[in-house]
């Protein structure tokens, strides 16, 4: 392990010693590992390295910080579930215990597969698809003939309605599909729901879903009425229509790209920081800097949850966590060239842990890539016709998980101007339900014969351990208000001005748009020489719908975090994760609600900002089969944190560095006609 950084990913190395070293210490017990991953240093040693290694005289040795992992796991298959942590670097437990009753680790993806498995072999299970009688059945496709079905069973993370709840269960999804490995089995949602134990699949017993306009279901399997399939795969379209007209519009850097990767540190445009993957969240960006300065030790999307609207049993436990619960690093995709990501790309790995401890290599699951975006920044002087041009260059840092039906693609996007975009798309499949023929609802949308796809929400927890020009940060919101009417100031009535509040104690701060309130991150010990305030910078986010659920419900009582959109919390080591640590069938949050108190000063300190990006999500007809992708995002942006514009060193854009062509040029040189012709101007003339 000679030569790690701190922030590095885990190594195979490190989880095989890790898994060693709990099974020694647990003798002839059965270890069932979940998961297993680096653990941070505490950000005291990590400080003192950092400064060394950016400040430190040449040759400076950096202080020994040896590197630790965890493991949650379970001994032979039974509650409870444990925790130990590992220092790796010396080979040795630095603790091991059980956690509280009834705590829940995440889910693991050969566990998912093979109680996925148990369950369709299950009799119980069996004897309820025969009743179906699909064997009796085919599907007469145009192209490909006579199909048959088969059920296909998805298993979903139990929830909570109750704390009698002590064990891992899993309430498995039925449906069915066209017999065709590219089926929508999301277009067959079947009317029974089998519960099992996830660790020794045992069967629990199996729920009837309600499939009209109130809670009532049929306790009972009926054979399948066919009905038309909708399907979003070319093999599987019925009368498949290519869009034509598209040409290959291929990005190239005939020079190379214009960033530096070395290990997993990244330097583009005067941004400084490093790319880490991990289990839980899928990855992490570490010690930012922009142009020298420090912005932020540590960000991520840390935390998200996704309440279901359908009020009825089973639907009602219908929430998922899908970092706390699934991992976004557990179901990250692997990315490729030319589908995911366009240009000249630099991919990071992946590696997690299987249940026996072994190490899992996920290759390609970040990708990192230039991108234009139009324009940066652009003035035309009047007077004399001249203009200044720049194009608006970003670098993008990319990862995409898989957690089911949805897919979640997320994008941490950097510009030359200091800003950070925070940009997640929201693709894939939506979770349907049974539905009785024309059965109408308020609070889900038919998206095709005999299925509804119910309302839901993602709220998104990110969180920034800011680091603006030093460790000790405070954060403010400035509100914009009219000015007192009919003053000597103001005896037209025009006027507004800012009002700015100091949040004193950890806490949360309330959405005003009609303020325009804008949150900010300042340094009250860094003075901007030229605004004569603290330097800052402002998270833009649009006003947004929080959770809908009942504060009394369990889906609020589970995530305290997305009933606001921003909260302060004082850094401390083991705070990582909006709603706690274990959120697998949790009672209740043990993350935002404990911390953010108010008990705890966050002015002038060391301060974490823990954004909610929100989304209430009704469904349309246009997102079934399959959903074109949603936007969320909100911005990271200087606030006065630089004396002028920091992109005034980025090159005006020019034709001989673009490298454009008039459409009728390339119409020509592709062989194609053309109707008339264009004249424009020489490319940014000015004088500069």
């Amino acid at each position: 392990m000679t030569g790690l950084h701190i922030f590095d990913p885990i190594q195979d190395c490190e989880i095989r010693t890790t898994a060693k070293l709990v099974k020694d210490l647990n003798g002839s017990s059965k270890v069932h590992f979940i998961q297993i991953d680096r653990l941070d240093p505490p950000k005291k040693q990590a400080i003192q390295y950092l400064n060394v290694e950016r400040y430190g005289k040449p040759g400076a040795q950096l202080p020994y910080i040896p590197r630790r992992t965890y493991a949650y796991y379970y001994l032979n298959d039974e509650m409870p579930l444990y925790k130990a942590l590992i220092n790796v670097s010396e080979k040795r437990v630095i603790a091991n215990q059980a956690t509280p009753e009834g705590t829940v680790g995440p889910l693991l993806p050969e566990d998912m597969g093979a109680v996925e498995e148990a369950i369709m072999k299950h009799p119980r299970v069996l004897a309820e698809i025969a009743k179906l009688k699909i064997d009796e059945l085919s599907y007469h496709h145009s192209r490909l003939g006579k199909l048959g079905y088969s059920v296909v069973c998805e298993p979903w993370m139990y929830g909570t309605d109750s704390p009698n709840e002590k064990i891992p269960l899993i309430q498995a999804y039925m449906y069915m599909k066209l017999d065709h490995p590219e089926a929508n089995h999301y277009s067959i949602p079947l009317r029974f729901s089998p519960v099992f134990e996830y660790l020794t699949h045992k069967f629990v017993r199996i729920d009837f879903l309600p499939a009209g306009a109130d809670e009532k279901y049929i306790a009972e399997t009926m054979a399948y009425q066919q009905l038309e399939t909708v399907e979003y795969h070319p093999d599987l379209i019925q009368e498949p229509e290519q869009r034509e007209g598209l040409k290959p519009l291929i990005v190239s850097q005939p020079e190379g790209a214009s960033f530096e990767v070395d290990g997993s540190k990244i330097k583009w445009q005067g941004w400084e920081f490093r790319v880490s993957t991990n289990v839980r969240e899928g990855v992490a960006i570490y010690d930012v800097h922009f142009k020298g300065r420090s912005l932020f030790y540590r960000f991520s999307l840390q935390e998200m949850t996704v309440p279901y609207a359908d009020p009825r049993a089973p639907f009602h436990r219908k929430q998922a966590f899908d970092l706390g619960d699934c991992g976004f690093g557990n179901t990250a995709n692997s990315l490729a060239l030319g589908c995911h990501c366009l240009g000249v790309i630099k991919y990071q790995d992946l590696t997690r842990a299987d249940q026996d401890g072994n190490p899992v290599l996920m290759p390609s699951t970040v990708c990192m890539h230039e991108q234009d975006y139009g324009l940066l920044y652009l003035h035309k002087n009047y007077r004399n016709g001249n203009t200044v041009t720049t194009r608006r260059r970003e670098f993008v840092v990319q990862t995409i998980a898989t957690v089911a039906n949805y897919e979640y693609i997320m994008n941490y996007v950097f510009d030359q101007a200091g800003a950070i975009t925070v940009q997640v798309r929201a693709t894939g499949i939506l979770s349907t339900m049974p539905n009785d023929e024309s059965n109408v609802t308020d609070f889900s949308t038919i998206v095709g014969p005999g299925v509804t796809a119910p309302f839901h929400q993602h709220l998104l927890s990110f969180r920034f351990d800011t680091r603006l020009d030093g460790d000790d940060n405070t954060v403010v919101y400035d509100d914009y208000v009219p000015m007192e009417e009919n003053t000597a100031l103001n005896p037209y009535n025009v006027g507004y001005c800012q009002k700015r509040t100091f949040l004193e104690n950890s806490g949360y701060i309330e959405q005003s748009p009609f303020t325009n309130r804008t949150y900010k991150v300042i340094n009250e010990n860094s003075i901007n020489p030229v605004t004569l305030k603290p330097v800052g910078y402002k998270f833009e986010m649009p006003a947004r719908q929080m959770i809908l659920a009942s504060k009394n419900s369990y889906n609020v009582k589970r995530a305290r975090f997305a009933t606001q959109q921003f909260w302060v919390t004082k850094y401390h080591d083991d705070q990582l994760y909006a709603a706690g640590e274990f959120t697998n069938q949790s009672q209740e949050d043990t993350g935002l609600s404990k911390w953010a108190d108010g008990t705890e000063s966050v002015r002038n300190t060391n301060t974490v900002v823990w954004p909610t990006l929100a989304l209430t999500h009704a469904p349309v007809t246009e997102q079934f089969p399959v959903m074109t992708s949603d936007f969320l995002q909100f911005l990271v942006t200087p606030a006065s944190f630089f004396t002028k514009n920091p992109a005034l060193d980025v090159p005006l854009a020019n034709n001989n560095f673009n490298k454009s062509v008039y459409y009728e040029d390339a119409q020509k040189s592709a062989g194609l006609a053309s109707k008339g012709s264009s004249t424009a101007a020489p490319c940014c003339k000015s004088n500069i």
